[in-house]
C-alpha cells in the first residue's frame, strides 16, 4: 500500500476522476467527496472522502481510509491507480499481447519474449533520438541505456498480456556519460523527448508494414531510416508481431507537468507483420560493401562468452547455399540471448552476415539474428510442404522455397 503520507490529493483526484468517480461536493482545501463510477446520490452508497490538506493532523488517518476504500476495486486500483499514484510524474507505454491462456496469463516464452521486445523498443527510439540509423550495432547504446534506467516496469493488467513501462518526463539524460556540467538543459536530453522519439520510430516502422502491404515493397523501410526505422526496431517489433493474434502499443502522455500534453499515440501489429519486418530487418542489416549472406540453421556450437564481447557460436545450414557450417560473430550482443534459446530448444534460427573464409573455416562477421523459425523439425516439414512454392519464393513461414538460392550472398 502507498504511504499515505506521501500521496498527493491534487494527483490522486485526477486519477480518480480519469476512471470514472464523479465529484459530488466537499469543502474547498479540506476535503472532497466522490461516488464510484456508475453510481449517483439517490442508491445511498457511502462516498469516499479525500482530504486534500496534508498539514491537517488527521490528514495520514484520513488518506489511509481513503486509499483502502478506493483499493475495494481491485481492477481499477491494480491497473489505473496504484501504479501511477506511487510514481510522481510518468508517460505511460502498455505494450499489449493477445493471448490463449486464462485471463491475465501467457505462456512463459510468450511472456518474455514479449518484455525483451518491450525494452528493445524503448532502446531503438532512445537510439535513434541521438542520431538516426540503418542498423546501430552499439553506436547510442549507451545513451539508450541511461533513458531506460529512468524507466520502470509496472504490473501486467489482466485479459490480454500487458507489459507497461512508465517513463518520468522530467527526468535529465545526459548526451554523453562525462556530461558533468550541472547547468540545466545543458548537456542533457527530458525524458519525454526521448519517449518521443520511440513513438516516432514506432509510427514510422507501422506505416512502413502498412506500405509493403499494399505494394510488397520495403521502399517504405529504406525511406523511413530519417525518421527512426532501424534493424533494431524492425527486430523489437517483430518479436512483439510475430505468431501473434494480435498486438498493440498505447502511449499515454502525462498531464500533470507543465509542456502542451501530445496526444496518445496507438499502434496496432498482427502474426501476417512478422514477414515485412523479417525481410527489413535483413535489409536494414546488410552492409553493402561487403558480400552479405542469410542463412537459415541449427545452432550446433555456443562459444564462452568473453566479457564485451557479443559472442560467437555456430550454425549447421539447413539448405543448400554457398557454406553448411559457419561461425557466427554478432554485432549485437542482445542477439547472443536467442542464439542461446535457439540452441537450448533446437529452433530454426536466421542469421545474416558478411562471409569470410578463414583456413577451412567460414565466417559470418558483424553478424545478426533475424528471428528464430520454430523447431527444426517443423522448419523442415514446412519446408516440404511448400516445395511446390515457385524458386525463390518467400513463403509464408519466412523461409525460401526449395530450389532458391538460399544462403547465397544478397544482391
Amino acid at each position: 500500500m502507498t504511504i499515505p503520507a506521501k500521496v498527493d490529493p491534487g494527483k490522486l483526484t485526477g486519477l480518480l476522476e480519469e476512471v470514472g468517480w464523479r465529484p459530488v461536493g466537499g469543502r474547498r482545501g479540506i476535503y472532497m467527496r466522490y461516488l464510484p463510477p456508475g453510481i449517483d446520490d439517490s442508491q445511498g452508497v457511502s462516498s469516499l472522502i479525500i482530504p486534500l490538506d496534508s498539514l491537517a493532523p488527521e490528514f495520514v488517518d484520513s488518506m489511509r481510509s481513503a486509499l483502502l476504500q478506493i483499493s475495494e476495486d481491485s481492477d481499477s486500483w491494480v491497473r489505473f491507480i496504484y501504479p501511477r499514484l506511487v510514481v510522481d510524474v510518468s508517460d505511460e507505454f502498455r505494450f499489449r499481447r493477445e493471448s490463449s491462456a486464462p485471463s491475465g496469463f501467457i505462456d512463459w516464452r510468450s511472456g518474455e519474449k514479449l518484455i525483451e521486445s518491450a525494452r528493445r523498443t524503448l532502446v531503438a527510439g532512445a537510439k535513434y533520438f541521438l542520431s538516426p540509423g540503418r542498423h546501430f550495432v552499439n553506436r547510442n547504446g549507451r545513451f539508450a541505456g541511461r533513458y531506460l534506467d529512468q524507466v520502470l516496469m509496472g504490473q501486467t493488467a489482466p485479459g490480454s498480456y500487458i507489459v507497461t513501462a512508465y517513463a518520468p518526463p522530467n527526468a535529465d539524460i545526459p548526451l554523453s556519460a562525462g556530461d558533468m556540467s550541472g547547468l540545466p538543459d545543458v548537456g542533457v536530453a527530458h525524458a519525454r523527448q526521448v519517449s518521443q522519439a520511440v513513438v516516432r520510430a514506432v509510427e514510422a516502422t507501422a506505416e512502413a508494414v502498412e506500405h509493403y502491404k499494399y505494394s510488397g515493397s520495403l521502399s517504405g523501410f529504406e525511406a523511413g531510416v530519417s525518421r527512426g526505422i532501424s534493424y533494431e526496431m524492425t527486430q523489437a517489433l517483430l518479436g512483439i508481431a510475430a505468431n501473434s493474434d494480435g498486438a498493440d502499443i498505447t502511449v499515454d502522455w502525462d498531464s500533470n507537468i507543465e509542456s502542451v500534453t501530445p496526444e496518445s499515440a496507438h499502434f496496432e501489429f498482427s502474426g501476417s507483420d512478422a514477414e515485412p519486418l523479417s525481410k527489413a530487418a535483413v535489409r536494414l542489416a546488410e552492409d553493402k560493401s561487403s558480400r552479405m549472406v542469410t542463412l537459415i540453421g541449427r545452432v550446433h556450437l555456443l562459444a564462452k562468452k568473453q566479457a564485451g564481447s557479443p559472442g560467437v557460436f555456430g550454425v549447421e545450414a539447413l539448405t543448400s547455399g554457398v557454406v553448411k557450417k559457419v561461425r557466427v560473430r554478432l554485432a549485437d550482443e542482445e542477439d547472443y540471448h536467442e542464439a542461446i534459446r535457439a540452441h537450448e530448444e533446437d529452433l530454426a534460427l536466421q542469421v545474416s552476415g558478411k562471409l569470410e573464409k578463414e583456413g577451412n573455416l567460414s565466417w559470418l562477421y558483424n553478424a545478426t539474428v533475424i528471428r528464430t523459425l520454430g523447431h527444426v523439425d517443423e522448419y523442415q516439414q514446412r519446408r516440404v510442404r511448400v516445395s511446390e512454392v515457385p524458386a525463390g519464393q518467400m513463403d509464408i513461414f519466412g523461409g525460401v522455397a526449395a530450389g532458391s538460392n538460399e544462403g547465397t550472398p544478397d544482391e
